[in-house]
């Protein structure tokens, strides 16, 4: 089984101004010349994972991690009420994505990630395909009504003592509609407690949903500073309050716009936040993507599916795989 490749240091990072008065946080790491990638992390909200970076060769690849707007070490910081989220949508997502390949000098680049990494990347491949070498995805998402009902409420089906203690956590008013609107009101209250208390809540319901993934990392919603705590539970929240902006299965409609894209699809068959269909639906979307399921994975991974995704991104490391160097 592939593992990780040894830990490595950026070689360059910096503070990219993308307007409306944010700053992208970024880093490069790995060879200055060598085939780009970029990690788009999950969350919304979540920060990168220096993690990452392990995953690929440094020899081969140039590696490129960056931290959406509002989370990390990007600036302003969403835990900070002050900080509006008008601006942090997911077509600012896409164009500070676009931005940040012009600013590096990079012509195509591979993609990698997953959770809501992955709408992320489906959405930015699918407005500029030609940018985009190959696309390797480990929890497939979308984030359609559909699937953020399911995780905030149909799960609730499979675990009815935590869900109810995430519902009940609400105001009386607010347990009968639409949850995580509720939530997101809370995340941005201008009483202090108030929002904190509503990140903790949040993300005991997150931590409960993957709780039996004992070959994951089962608690890691929770396990950050209360800072990043509050500003990961605010981000999620709004952006799916808002169902990320997207037209209701507008990604899997013009998936055909990926067609030339190599693309690997990597899903747990035991992921409860995000159920196997859609990474099925978008697998029968896309041709030029194959999928594979990892029997003992769930949302937050395994050491099958961390091999898988190595092997995807050594497959793509050489020209061969299609990709641009430079």
């Amino acid at each position: 089984m592939l593992q990780p490749h040894p830990p490595i240091e950026p070689y360059a990072h910096g503070l990219l101004d993308v307007g409306d008065d944010n700053r992208v946080y970024w880093e490069t790491c790995g060879n200055p010349g060598g085939k780009p990638a970029l990690v788009v992390h999950g969350g919304p909200g979540s920060g990168r994972n220096p993690g990452s970076r392990r995953l690929f060769d440094p020899e081969l690849y140039r590696v490129v991690l960056f931290d959406q707007r509002g989370c990390g070490r990007s600036l302003p910081h969403a835990a900070d009420p002050a900080t509006g989220l008008e601006h942090n949508t997911t077509e600012h997502l896409i164009a500070d994505m676009e931005r940040l390949r012009e600013h590096l000098g990079i012509d195509r680049w591979l993609l990698y990630g997953g959770s809501w990494g992955s709408t992320l990347i489906l959405a930015y491949a699918e407005r500029y395909p030609e940018r985009v070498s190959e696309i390797v995805i480990v929890g497939v998402t979308t984030t359609r009504p559909e699937e953020t009902d399911w995780l905030y409420r149909g799960a609730g089906r499979l675990l009815p003592g935590p869900w109810e203690a995430f519902r009940d956590a609400l105001p009386a008013e607010d347990r009968q509609g639409d949850l995580v609107a509720a939530y997101s009101r809370r995340l941005n209250s201008p009483d202090g407690p108030t929002r904190l208390a509503a990140a903790r809540d949040w993300c005991a319901w997150e931590d409960a949903v993957i709780e039996h993934e004992v070959l994951g990392k089962p608690g890691q919603y929770s396990d950050r500073p209360e800072a990043d705590l509050v500003a990961f539970a605010r981000i999620t929240a709004h952006y799916f309050a808002h169902d990320a902006w997207i037209e209701d299965g507008r990604l899997l409609r013009e998936a055909d716009r990926l067609a030339g894209i190599p693309g690997v699809l990597i899903h747990g068959r035991l992921d409860l936040a995000a159920p196997l269909r859609t990474a099925w639906e978008l697998a029968r979307a896309w041709p030029d993507a194959e999928l594979t399921v990892i029997r003992d994975s769930g949302h937050t991974g395994s050491p099958a599916m961390r091999a898988a995704a190595l092997e995807a991104i050594e497959r793509y490391a050489r020209p061969a795989g299609g990709g641009s160097v430079g």
